[in-house]
């Protein structure tokens, strides 16, 4: 054992969350490795950016089983080959479910781009531009059953850019960037998020 937390990283679009993630590990801020990317999504340009950094890659659809459980079976059993200690979710597009929950308790991590528990769910930034807010956030959280319902690790505010989506979205993600790394080197050190 080299004493270096051994992680997955679950993910379904772009990969902007794992290619941070990635490069802190690289550069002395994370003190964990990245052994497997998870996609939902076969097609999804974090798939590109494992392999360029030579990740190993599990990319399966999950409408290719017959349930939920046999989907996550197939990814348990790529985990524990792997010795993964925690999963952690950087745009993963899906509920977790029983399955992995159970292997993984207290160990399974996502971000999401709001304030929780305001604007839980799907498009969080357009739902809080939506409510006409000044402020929302980033959120670093357990995951439990339901929808970013986990209890809360980290929280960073982030002000609204009023009428401009694209702004808000860059100030959101410079957040999740350094909040997540924080947050999971904390966690990977058994301190406490101040």
């Amino acid at each position: 054992m080299t004493g270096v937390t051994k992680f997955a990283v679950f993910a379904s679009g772009s990969g902007t969350n794992f290619q941070a993630i990635y490069d802190a590990v690289q550069v002395g801020n994370l003190a964990g490795e990245v052994v497997l990317v998870v996609t939902d999504m076969p097609g999804a340009f974090v798939v590109e950016r494992a392999e360029k950094a030579g990740i190993d890659i599990l990319a399966i659809k999950p409408a290719s089983f017959p349930s939920k459980a046999a989907y996550e079976q197939v990814i348990l059993e790529k985990l524990r080959e792997l010795d993964v200690e925690w999963i952690v979710l950087a745009g993963y597009m899906r509920l977790i479910g029983d399955v992995l929950l159970e292997a993984f308790p207290n160990r399974i991590i996502n971000i999401h781009p709001s304030l929780l528990p305001a604007f839980p769910g799907k498009d969080a930034i357009g739902q809080a531009m939506g409510h006409g807010v000044k402020v929302t956030g980033v959120t670093v959280h357990y995951v439990d059953a339901g929808m970013d319902t986990g209890n809360i690790i980290a929280q960073q505010a982030v002000e609204v850019v009023e009428g401009n989506r694209e702004q808000t979205e860059e100030r959101i993600h410079a957040v999740e960037h350094a909040l997540y790394t924080k947050a999971l080197q904390q966690l990977f050190e058994n301190k406490l998020i101040d």
